[in-house]
């Protein structure tokens, strides 16, 4: 499994699309594509990989390394990381792992086919690979099945459901040898179980001292086949984050083994990154936004484990805690709107826009008493119009009137108002004393200044008062009693 297995345009469409769900096989599809496995007399002749030189190399070494006395410190971690003596060995371990899986999977359906015969309903009701084998141990030919004790294998509420379908089983017991077959056949999927613990152990405890940043963000089991994939650290550091969402994608072509074993639900340039626990926990709206996000801070731990920096980890530990608070955060509910109260009211006046900038310009706009005249009709009578532009307006009471047009209203406020001491020192003093100001002198047209006698000047106006029509008149003295 190489980086260079994927084509480059599968980089580039991740770019551009992001991870769009693919057309997912149909189960009965898929049984039909499995081959037949009910004419193999022996699960051997299946499942190869078991007794291989390959896994058995690997195994003993893991053994060696395991059993070593000395434990193995952050200060070991020195030189380039394909150098360790361990580093090859976890390599191969975490790519056995997968093989190990499609074993577990051929020898189930070894299992099935063979079992099918006894117990046809059993491979309906027992999904799980492992469990299915338990269970076809455990009950064997026996036809009773309330002689048989499967609470540590199964839930209560299964086991009745297998109790009453037992009852109704049109199967018949097996034969001898292929009763022999099928518990071979178990033990192999036991066994192998056993194999895939022991290499997940492995992986998971040497994990932390060769790439302990890229472990803390992803996982041991991801970070190695991270590795594994790219082909070690060093080939994983050069990858850019664009790309390193898709190092491990599988496809159709690559991922079936001639067995028609292709795991279903595969996602478009979905990667080891996307199918990490750290994206699956995440809702599926956004698990794209989830992977991209860790493939960045994947391709920084990287560059970090290769330079041997931060052998504790921290650094990776600080960026997955970046990463979840920001995806909680995007996944929290928008808040409900709050019913707010509303205020109380003021019960003084409100203080409005006033000062003698804004008195001025009240007056220039005040209406003018040329425009109320304007506004105002004589009845019975027709107003005087006149043509502005394409409109005819009406003067009003202003039609036919000569003079001032416009006449500003005063404003009382406006006029100076004087104090009645000082309005009477301005005003002239009443009293028959003449004032010291005053002068005989008067200025006539004709003689030009004469001089005058202001008594007479006096007797002469009352004189003119009393000739008038009713002047001769005067009124009477009262009578005093």
């Amino acid at each position: 499994m190489g980086l260079g297995s994927g084509s480059d345009d599968d980089a580039d469409d991740d770019n551009n699309d992001g991870i769009e769900d693919a057309t997912m096989d149909d189960a009965d599809s898929d049984n039909a594509n499995l081959p037949n496995l009910s004419g193999m007399r022996s699960v051997h002749a299946v499942a190869k990989l078991l007794q291989s030189e390959r896994l058995q190399d690997i195994m003993q070494k893991i053994h060696s390394f395991m059993l070593d006395s000395r434990v193995r410190v952050p200060g070991d971690n020195t030189g380039p990381v394909e150098e360790d003596p361990e580093y090859r060995v976890l390599v191969n371990a975490n790519n056995l792992m997968f093989d190990v899986d499609s074993e577990i999977l051929l020898v189930h359906k070894f299992i099935r086919d063979k079992y099918s015969a006894r117990f046809p309903e059993l491979e309906t009701m027992i999904m799980n690979a492992l469990d299915y084998a338990r269970a076809v141990k455990a009950i064997g030919n026996e036809m009773d099945m309330t002689k048989l004790d499967l609470k540590a294998l199964l839930p209560q509420s299964l086991i009745v459901s297998i109790t009453l379908a037992s009852a109704g089983t049109n199967g018949k017991p097996l034969p001898e040898d292929t009763l022999a077959a099928v518990m071979e056949a178990c033990d192999t999927a036991l066994a192998l179980e056993q194999t895939k613990i022991t290499l997940l152990e492995y992986v998971e405890s040497r994990m932390t001292f060769l790439a302990p940043n890229l472990t803390a963000i992803l996982g041991s089991t991801t970070a190695a086949k991270l590795m594994g994939a790219a082909g070690g650290l060093t080939a994983l550091s050069k990858i850019p984050a664009s790309n390193m969402v898709v190092v491990g994608k599988v496809g159709k072509s690559s991922g079936d083994t001639g067995t028609g074993l292709f795991a279903k639900g595969q996602y478009k340039h979905a990667g080891f990154i996307y199918y990490s626990d750290i994206v699956q926990g995440v809702h599926k709206d956004w698990r794209i936004k989830a992977a991209r996000m860790i493939a960045a801070k994947c391709c920084l731990a990287a560059r970090i484990d290769r330079a041997r920096e931060t052998l504790d980890g921290n650094a990776g530990r600080i960026w997955r805690d970046d990463i979840m608070k920001k995806l909680e955060k995007a996944q929290e509910p928008p808040k409900g709107k709050s019913i707010k109260a509303l205020p109380i009211p003021s019960e003084g006046s409100k203080k409005r826009r006033g000062g003698k900038r804004l008195r001025r310009q009240k007056e220039k706009m005040a209406a003018t008493e040329a425009w109320k005249a304007q506004n105002r009709l004589k009845f019975g009578e027709a107003e005087e119009e006149i043509i502005v532009g394409d409109t005819i307006k009406g003067l009003g009471l202003l039609g036919g009137q000569t003079g001032k047009l416009r006449m500003s209203t005063e404003n009382p406020k406006n006029k100076c108002k004087f104090l009645a001491k000082k309005h009477q020192k301005f005003s002239t003093s009443s009293g028959t004393a003449t004032s010291g100001l005053s002068s005989s002198l008067a200025f006539t047209p004709v003689q030009g200044i004469e001089l005058e006698n202001p008594e007479i000047v006096a007797q002469r106006k009352a004189a003119m008062k009393d000739d008038k029509y009713f002047g001769g008149f005067k009124r009477p003295n009262p009578v005093t009693k």
